[in-house]
């Protein structure tokens, strides 16, 4: 049974607001920091100004508060709830015969609705502000992109098969640093490895410069340049450079079917394009939480239990949800069950809590 129309308008706007106020600040707040970081940094990099360190803060923090945004929906909701009861406004609407499960309609309607605008509209915005970042970052501080972690590349050629190890690669062209590479011929034995501080990929071959190669029956060789052959193109090593959450939504099947053919791991890239896809049901997962520890009358005091209990439930969810992402990097589990187990879970136990308080 649905809520009256007036009604629903009313509570839509309370939770929306909320939300909206708690991510503003949260956004504000990693704005700030951020540009803190930055201005920083800023001391040891010739030529760099304020005004660029505040456009390219701007440009990082959508994506920061992006990873955010479910808990910007869970203290919004509690924040929405906790003052509906306060102003007695839930009591009531109680009195008039309207249940916990109708009321929280307009709430659930709103998260849907953020987390589908989150996905389609402000992810992709926030993808390619992230990727003008990267790129004004590496103009600025440093040349290369240190990833991190390793860039591992395999490809097959005329020559057989070679697998790469990079420690970071070069932020527009199709350039590793810090390379090593194992090559083994057609039947698959080990050939030689190959040590070299840069390199770049040119249509059907690699160029490798200050190189020294090693193999098992000849004295180590060093060589300012040296070829290797390639059967991948310079456009798809590029795109396995980007970071998942730098690639807008709607071109991430595109991406992932494009690494595919050139035989790169797409892991990450599932797995990103996945929770993406249940980012609607985990808004609708934090709603029902922030229910079921929100929904407590003033009057009956232990307002502060509920608040510690909301931050809780938050923060078990969140480290669901980090354990869940990391086991799927990791092709522990399967993409699509690390991505829709913590949205699943959550909704499944606050409707279990909400039934508990209201029906039980």
């Amino acid at each position: 049974m649905l809520i009256g129309a007036t009604l629903g308008r009313y509570f839509s706007w309370q939770f929306l607001k909320t939300i909206f106020l708690v991510f503003a600040t949260v956004f504000t707040l990693v704005y700030t920091l951020d540009l803190v970081e930055l201005m920083r940094r800023a001391g040891d990099a010739e030529g760099a100004t304020a005004g660029m360190m505040a456009r390219l803060a701007l440009f990082r923090t959508p994506a920061i508060a992006e990873q955010v945004m479910p808990f910007a929906v869970l203290f919004g909701s509690m924040a929405a709830l906790l003052q509906l009861s306060r102003k007695l406004e839930l009591v009531i609407a109680r009195a008039a015969g309207i249940s916990a499960w109708q009321f929280l309609q307009p709430g659930l309607f709103v998260a849907l609705t953020i987390g589908i605008v989150s996905v389609t509209i402000y992810n992709p915005i926030s993808a390619s502000l992230k990727q003008h970042a990267s790129a004004l970052e590496t103009k600025i501080f440093s040349r290369y992109v240190l990833n991190g972690k390793a860039i591992w590349l395999r490809q097959k050629s005329i020559d057989g098969q070679a697998i790469f190890r990079a420690s970071g690669s070069l932020a527009d062209e199709a350039t590793l640093t810090g390379v090593t590479v194992y090559t083994f011929d057609n039947s698959g034995a080990f050939s030689q490895r190959i040590e070299a501080k840069e390199a770049t990929l040119h249509e059907g071959f690699w160029e490798l410069s200050e190189t020294r190669v090693l193999t098992a029956v000849e004295e180590p060789q060093s060589y300012d340049r040296y070829v290797i052959a390639s059967s991948l193109q310079p456009s798809q090593v590029r795109q396995s450079f980007i970071a998942p959450d730098s690639v807008p939504f709607w071109k991430l099947k595109e991406t992932i079917e494009r690494l595919e053919k050139a035989e790169l791991n797409t892991t990450t890239y599932r797995l990103h394009y996945d929770i993406l896809l249940a980012r609607p049901l985990l808004f609708i997962a934090m709603v029902f939480v922030a229910a079921s520890v929100s929904l407590r009358f003033f009057r009956f005091g232990g307002v502060a239990m509920m608040v510690l209990g909301g931050v809780a439930a938050g923060f078990m969810l969140y480290v669901a949800t980090e354990l869940m992402a990391e086991l799927g990097a990791a092709g522990i589990i399967s993409s699509v069950v690390a991505a829709w187990f913590p949205a699943v879970v959550g909704s499944l136990l606050g409707t279990l809590a909400l039934l508990y308080q209201e029906d039980g």
